[in-house]
Order: structure tokens, then C-alpha cells, then sequence
């Protein structure tokens, strides 16, 4: 098998070298920077490419002979990157989490007969497949609620903040309106609204914020009550609240002594010093996905729940193995005839594909990324489904 990985920053580097485990498969490992791809040119199966992929006529030639191709570029690049690799008629994984509606090239993919699954890291990932599981195996889904985020171990003053992605898609999270569903209805909040606080074992106090994580759960599953709210430590809502309402994430020109600068340009370049994630820097993921419903005559609360840290022996953090090796397992499933659909395929297709979320699991578990899950028995309460009920409960 041949792999062409378009990114090789700390998450697409994870996933080349994960896929370079795989014996007889050859990556090619595609970046414009020449440091990133220092660090995976002693890695076995490995080929490294310093293009940009941006480049038309450079994307046809580093993906002409892929049997799959990762499209782990920045947002902002994002959709048309994975248009061109789809009209190329190469089948796609997707964790480039851009913001435009993946379904505008599902008529593509279905004319090229490509599989191009979409939002495939940890959540959008991980959570869509949780969500498409449970949805195919209980009678009813009444609510899904995800709290999900990544934070490094030492929090440093002013943003107590670290990531492993652009600064552009960190702030995109910010601007971006967040959708839910209530009611059986679309609703729209603001990004970083309703800011609460929620106490996780293993880690402490952390805040809960809105912001547009479900995607495309609320056009693909039908249930009435579905949220995602992404976790910080307490304070950095507010703070990126003020920047944003300040202006510092603004696209539109403004006038600097004749210069005309985009505002998110300036604060992305200053933020991208401090949100950088240092060589061997500890981070962790934490996520819980509740969801509630009927199977076999009974209301039945199911909880998941992964706390994922820093792995030591390898250097690589844990945002970086959460989603890359989703993204990677993904790519093994479509790879070996395990996931076949043709289109664009949500990863919540992949968990109600017969046998993909346990070899999902199992995979992630020879990793060291283990999912706690529990049921409970909900049948005795007179409680009806509303989201924000769910958001006490959670311990």
C-alpha cells in the first residue's frame, strides 16, 4: 500500500509514523516545512517531501500513486485540498477540520467512487464513531452530550494553553458560531457561551464552553437533544472572549500607518510562540460522551470516558495520539476493505459499520489509549432527556 500524508506537523507526524508500522507499506510524507519533516527522515518506510501541497500541479504529483491519502493541512486549506484529492479519484482521510459543509462533495466522491471520511481525530472522531455505535445498537438515542478537551500538564500563565494545531483552526473554534440541537431543532449560540464548571477525576476543576464541535452529528443522527462543549482550565473562555470581541480575530484589513494587515494574522504569529507545544511539553486528553435512550424496553444512560496523557517513551502528546492514531486506524479500515462506503462518510458511519468501532478500540488500546464505558439502568427514574440535566451529573 501506497500512503501520501499532506502535513507532517505533531499530528500528521503521528500518523506517518504509525502507518509506517504497517510492514510492506511505503508513506510519503508531504510538508513545505523542511523541520517537520527533519523528524521522521530516519523513521523506516518513511519517504519525505518538502512541497507545498497547496500547488496544484505539486498535489497531483505527490498523491498520483496513493492508494489513500491523510489530509492533515491546515483548515484554511482544508476543503479545497480534499477536493482536489477526491476529483484525483484517491481515497481521503480527513483531520484538517475545515469549516465549510464536507457534504458539498459527497456527489463527487460518489462519481470518483471514493471513500472520504471526514472529521476524523479525537472529537469531531472518536466521539462521531462512540455516537454512531451506540445510535445503531439501542432502540432509541434520546441525547448525546460530549465535553471534550486538550491541555498541557503545566499551565503557564496568561493562556494556560498549548496545542497541537494551528493557531488559525484554535481561533477559527473561537469565532465560529456553535451549532446544537434542542428539541429536535438546529440551534445556534455563540463560540465560548455558557461557560461552566466541571469537576473530572484524574484531573481537577476544568471549564466547559460552546463551541462547534457536533458538525455533522446534527445532520446525520436523529436525536432530539445533542451537544459538544470543549474543555479548558478556568479562565481561558474569558480571555479568549476579550480578544475576540477586542477585534484581534478579525479577517477584515485594517489600516496600520498606511500597511493594511489582517487583526487574526498579527495575533496568530504572537500566539504561535506561546501556544507551542516544547519538545517532550506533557500534555493530556480528557473527553466524556453521555448518551441516553431506550434498548430492549428500558432508559439506559451510556458514559465514555478517556483521559490519555503524554507518552514518555515515544515523545509524542496526547492530542497527538488521540487523533492521529484515530485518523490512522481510520485510514487501515478503508485501506483493508474493512470500511467500504463510497461518499463523504462522517466517522459516525464508521461506528455503525459492523465490527469498526471494536477493532477501533482494540486499536487504540495496543496504543495505550484505553475507553472506559459504563451503562446504567435509568429505567426507575421519572426524569425526561434535557441536555443541561446532563451536565450536573457529570462527576
Amino acid at each position: 500500500m501506497r500512503i501520501t500524508v499532506l502535513g507532517t506537523g505533531l499530528v500528521g507526524g503521528a500518523i506517518a509514523r504509525d502507518l509506517a508500522g504497517e510492514q510492506g507499506w511505503a508513506i510519503r510524507a508531504v510538508d513545505r516545512s523542511e523541520k517537520s519533516l527533519d523528524k521522521l527522515r530516519d523513521q523506516a518506510g518513511i519517504q519525505v517531501a518538502c512541497k507545498d501541497a497547496s500547488d496544484d500541479a505539486t498535489l497531483g504529483a505527490v498523491i498520483g500513486d496513493a492508494d489513500l491519502v491523510v489530509n492533515a493541512v491546515p483548515g484554511d486549506i482544508g476543503f479545497r485540498t480534499m477536493r482536489r484529492i477526491i476529483d484525483a479519484g484517491k481515497d481521503v482521510v480527513d483531520i484538517s477540520f475545515f469549516g465549510e459543509d464536507p457534504f458539498e462533495l459527497d456527489d463527487l466522491a460518489k462519481q470518483r467512487g471514493v471513500t472520504a471520511i471526514v472529521d476524523c481525530g479525537v472529537a469531531p472522531g472518536l466521539s462521531n464513531v462512540i455516537a454512531g455505535h451506540v445510535h445503531r445498537n439501542m432502540d432509541k438515542v434520546e441525547s448525546y452530550l460530549c465535553l471534550v478537551g486538550g491541555l498541557p500538564v503545566v499551565r503557564s500563565w496568561p493562556y494556560e494553553y498549548k496545542a497541537v494545531f494551528s493557531p488559525l483552526d484554535v481561533m477559527a473554534e473561537f469565532t465560529r458560531p456553535a451549532r446544537f440541537v434542542e428539541h429536535g431543532e438546529l440551534v445556534v449560540r455563540p463560540a465560548l457561551s455558557d461557560v461552566e464548571l466541571i469537576d473530572f477525576k484524574g484531573v481537577g476543576t476544568l471549564e466547559a464552553f460552546n463551541t462547534d464541535g457536533l458538525r455533522s452529528l446534527a445532520r446525520t443522527l436523529d436525536v432530539p437533544f445533542m451537544k459538544e462543549k470543549t474543555m479548558r482550565y478556568p479562565g481561558h473562555a474569558n480571555l479568549a472572549r476579550a480578544l475576540r470581541d477586542s477585534g484581534f480575530f478579525n479577517t477584515e484589513c485594517i489600516d496600520v500607518d498606511g500597511t493594511q494587515v489582517r487583526p487574526i494574522d498579527v495575533t496568530s504569529r504572537l500566539l504561535i510562540e506561546q501556544w507551542r507545544l516544547e519538545e517532550d511539553e506533557e500534555d493530556l486528553t480528557v473527553m466524556q460522551v453521555i448518551m441516553e435512550g431506550q434498548h430492549n424496553g428500558r432508559r439506559e444512560r451510556r458514559d465514555f470516558y478517556l483521559l490519555d496523557r503524554f507518552d514518555a517513551a515515544t515523545g509524542t502528546n496526547s492530542m497527538a495520539r488521540t487523533t492521529g492514531y484515530t485518523c490512522a486506524i481510520a485510514a487501515r479500515q478503508v485501506l483493508t476493505g474493512m470500511f467500504t462506503r463510497k461518499g463523504v462518510c462522517p466517522p459516525e458511519y464508521l461506528g455503525a459499520t459492523e465490527g469498526c468501532y471494536e477493532h477501533l478500540l482494540a486499536e487504540l488500546g495496543q496504543r495505550g489509549i484505553h475507553l472506559d464505558a459504563a451503562v446504567t439502568d435509568l429505567s426507575a427514574t421519572a426524569d425526561h432527556p434535557e441536555i443541561n440535566r446532563f451536565q450536573r451529573k457529570i462527576a
